[in-house]
């Protein structure tokens, strides 16, 4: 057998559990018995070699994987993650560059959008989550309450009332409401939340909440709540729509670039260049085609990936 062989799926899975087993019990017996499963043929021992080559890479197990499963969520992310591990060691070590740009927490979300991906997603009481580009969430409805926890990304919500609280959480606090339309974007170290129609509490991690209306938005951090401008149509990118008004044209192509790969940049003389109009978001070479029939820009088109806008 050539290392080039294909190891099979289930020994695999058996891999990525026995690598979960070691991390819960490294008694001795746990050893032996992994040991005389590495032994069984040279497949089993380069599915080992992989494991470990990758618990290294990772440095320590995701959560889901690293503590007691207790009760039937936290054993379906388990499994889901179980099965994650299984396909990194499929592709390793192709698998330990993925793991460079695609953290756990992506793994296993609920719901994920890949870069230039929109996708609406109707809720068990009739609400309406729609997931923005490069955007990931956990979602966990109980007869108490109703949870969307933001873990990457924008998201744009229509909640319904139905007797639950209904809230989102974020690195930075959370926001709780019973019946509103409102969007909600993770970004460096803070969270914008912007209010189209009805109220919404936005609550840091450390310190008191406040109440949004209609036409509010607010930069969250985990101690702080800062106004911001109004966003008249928050929802416009759910419509596919980038709404510019006398925007700079470097924080404009900044909004681009999260709906494709590659660079995409301005000359600085033209960086502070008010833009203002309707952009297509999922079709950016037509949103470049459209800046430069209306603006003095040129495009300089080094690849598709490569992208920079110049003065004309």
């Amino acid at each position: 057998m050539t290392a080039a062989e294909p190891i099979a799926p289930r020994i695999l899975d058996e891999a990525a559990d026995w690598l979960v087993r070691l991390q819960h019990d490294a008694s001795e017996e746990t050893r032996r018995a992994c040991a005389d499963w590495q032994r069984q043929s040279p497949q089993h021992a380069r599915a080992w070699d992989r494991a470990e080559r990758l618990l290294g890479y990772l440095g320590s197990l995701p959560p889901a994987l690293a503590m007691p499963t207790l009760g039937r969520e936290r054993t379906l992310d388990r499994r889901r993650a179980l099965k994650q591990l299984a396909v990194l060691l499929a592709v390793a070590p192709v698998g330990l560059a993925t793991w460079r740009t695609q953290p756990w927490q992506d793994w296993l979300a609920d719901q994920h959008t890949a870069v230039g991906e929109q996708r609406k997603l109707p809720l068990p009481d009739g609400s309406l989550l729609t997931l923005n580009t490069d955007s990931a969430v956990d979602i966990a409805f109980t007869p108490a309450q109703r949870l969307v926890r933001l873990l990457r990304g924008e998201i744009f919500l229509d909640t319904r009332a139905d007797g639950r609280p209904f809230l989102v959480t974020t690195r930075e606090g959370r926001m709780q409401t019973a019946e509103a339309r409102f969007n909600v974007r993770q970004a460096d170290g803070a969270t914008r939340v912007a209010v189209q129609h009805g109220r919404v509490q936005v609550s840091p991690l450390q310190g008191s909440g406040q109440w949004l209306g209609a036409g509010e938005s607010v930069l969250l951090t985990a101690q702080s709540i800062t106004a911001m401008p109004s966003t008249p149509n928050p929802d416009a990118w759910t419509h596919g729509m980038l709404m510019a008004d006398r925007l700079p044209l470097q924080a404009l192509l900044g909004e681009l670039s999260r709906y494709r790969r590659g660079v995409l940049r301005c000359d600085p003389a033209v960086a502070q260049l008010a833009v203002s109009g309707a952009f297509p978001l999922l079709d950016s070479n037509l949103a470049l085609s459209m800046l430069q029939a209306t603006y003095p820009l040129r495009i300089r088109r080094v690849t598709d990936f490569w992208i920079t806008l110049a003065a004309a």
